[in-house]
């Protein structure tokens, strides 16, 4: 039977529990052990699909077409186990299934209540869809004390019970913080986020501190005193340079021996950590070269808005040794007078996907600039459909090219498709229904002979993550071949554009896909690692 490790969080917020369940993930797969990683998350929100970006980060999809938080984009860069729809769950879902069967009458009549049916149905999720799994990391979101997290709590405490202690094990994320002012470290607030773990049935067996400097051997002792847990067993997460340092500062500090140990088993294989050592002495190197790469979007205020985007250039860097500087251009304050002024040193220029009209001429106005300018461009779903947009209107001359998203009245090179084939199933758009009804998840698109993106994938037949409700109108193609605009990745049937390039170009690409979904640390997505090696050249000229 498989062992469960839940993770959960206190003090503050954003602390680093997707991120410690990765590392832990990673160091327990590569001591010969099978991993699966879950995040319960306690909004009421049926999935972040239809969050704002400001609100949540990005929505991460997997394969099997679920949109969810962007922790299970941790999960895979770390450990290359791909997440599925029945790794996340949240309230919303929780309650919509709950309700669903109380309208169907399948509760005999009974009273539904928090307990038993809530928890029932958050621990049908925890042990869901397990195959032959050593270790379940189960990560909650929000933090104790909360009063949307306390159901999830409830069913783990309850669920511990159900398995035996023996099987499961809870690791809590608390800050401890530094305070200037008296140049001391703080473990009071830890104290009461284990008190009140405590409280409701939940004994931490690991307390994994975050803080700013290193804890002394005395603060720790407090913490192991009065958290009532073996000093051994108070792991600290210092601020790193690069989240990719933190499996080497976990293992330093002995987290996967103490979860291994409190199993009463020992690692199948020896540990190698020579991948994540190179990976950080690269991107914390001094004398690597340097290239601009500027991101052009709606929410680059938000670095969890782009946090795949910005990972998969990393990730193109370490594969071209040099590192990439983000350069974050918000699209709304761009106007044509200054666009040039804005883009003067950058090396390469990115649009990624989003939603809307705000910031589309912004967008527009960049693609013009990169195109006439032989700038290498990469653009992303939505980056993508701006780059037809703009070829449109300057090659083809049709003024009022557009898409029907945010102009009914536009000539649409750009519309939507109310359907999708996957799998041989028929799945429907909708405008009315916005949650879950967009193209999600693993398509195959067929590449041509002698493309540039052919000669990237060395493939001719390729599948990457989807997430969008309009298209390309392939009814045009023609019109833009004799421009000079190749469509060089096709759905199978033909009828889908999936990759656009230039010819006269040195580098100019759009995808309807998110290959950033893809991209991994000791193996940068393709495409990523060639817009960074095209953006490097291009310095260099």
């Amino acid at each position: 039977m498989a062992r469960f490790i839940f993770v959960t969080g206190g003090v503050v917020s954003s602390l680093g529990k997707g991120l410690s369940s990765a590392s832990l993930a990673y160091l327990l797969k590569s001591q010969g052990y099978k991993v699966r990683l879950r995040k319960m998350d306690p909004y009421l929100n049926v999935d972040p699909g239809t969050m704002s970006p400001f609100q949540h980060g990005e929505v991460f999809v997997t394969d099997d077409g679920a949109e969810t938080d962007l922790d299970l984009g941790h999960y895979e860069r770390f450990t290359n186990i791909s997440a599925k729809k029945s790794d996340n769950i949240t309230t919303g879902k929780i309650y919509r299934d709950i309700i669903g069967k109380e309208r169907k009458g399948e509760y005999l009549g009974k009273t539904v209540q928090v307990i038993p049916h809530v928890t029932d149905r958050i621990k049908e999720f925890i042990k869901k869809d397990i195959y032959k799994e050593d270790f379940v990391i189960c990560e909650i979101g929000g933090t104790v004390g909360d009063i949307e997290s306390l159901p999830f709590l409830e069913a783990i405490r309850q669920f511990s019970n159900d398995i035996g202690r023996d099987k499961s094990l809870f690791i809590h994320l608390t800050l401890v913080p530094f305070l200037k002012s008296s140049n001391e470290i703080k473990t009071k607030p830890t104290q009461h986020s284990v008190k009140e773990l405590r409280s409701i049935g939940i004994q931490p067996n690991i307390v994994i501190c975050r803080s700013q400097h290193s804890i002394p051997l005395d603060q720790r002792n407090k913490i192991s005193l009065f958290c009532n847990i073996p000093i051994q067993r108070v792991i600290e997460t210092v601020d790193v340079k690069t989240i990719y340092e933190a499996p080497i500062s976990f293992f330093k500090e002995g987290l996967d021996r103490e979860v291994l140990k409190y199993f009463k088993i020992k690692p199948k294989k020896k540990l190698n950590l020579n991948k994540w050592k190179k990976v950080t002495k690269t991107i914390t190197s001094k004398n690597l070269k340097e290239v601009n790469i500027a991101i052009i979007g709606k929410y680059v205020e938000l670095k969890d808005a782009y946090k795949s985007l910005d990972e998969a250039l990393v990730h193109g860097g370490i594969d071209n040794n040099v590192r990439v500087n983000l350069i974050r251009i918000e699209s709304d304050r761009l106007k044509l007078s200054n666009i040039k002024k804005n883009l003067k040193n950058v090396c390469g220029i990115l649009i990624p996907g989003g939603f809307g009209k705000r910031g589309t001429e912004g967008k527009i106005g960049c693609i013009n600039y990169a195109r006439k300018n032989k700038i290498p461009f990469f653009g992303i779903c939505f980056g993508m459909q701006m780059a037809i947009i703009e070829f449109a209107r300057n090659e083809l001359k049709i003024q009022k090219a557009g898409s029907t998203e945010f102009n009914k009245n536009c000539r649409p090179v750009i519309g939507l498709i109310e359907e999708w084939n996957k799998n041989g199933n028929i799945i429907k758009g909708s405008l009315k229904n916005l949650g879950g009804t967009m193209r999600l998840g693993l398509y195959p698109a067929k590449l041509q002979h002698n493309s540039l993106v052919k000669n990237i994938y060395k493939k001719n037949l390729i599948y990457e993550r989807h997430r969008h409700r309009y298209e390309v109108n392939n009814s045009l193609r023609s019109l833009f071949e004799k421009k000079g605009m190749i469509f060089s990745g096709m759905s199978p049937n033909d009828k889908l554009p999936e990759i656009i390039e230039l010819k006269n170009h040195p580098w100019f690409i759009g995808c309807q896909f998110h290959p950033e979904l893809k991209s991994r640390v000791d193996k940068a997505h393709p495409l990523f690692r060639e817009f960074v090696k095209a953006s490097l050249k291009n310095s260099k000229n």
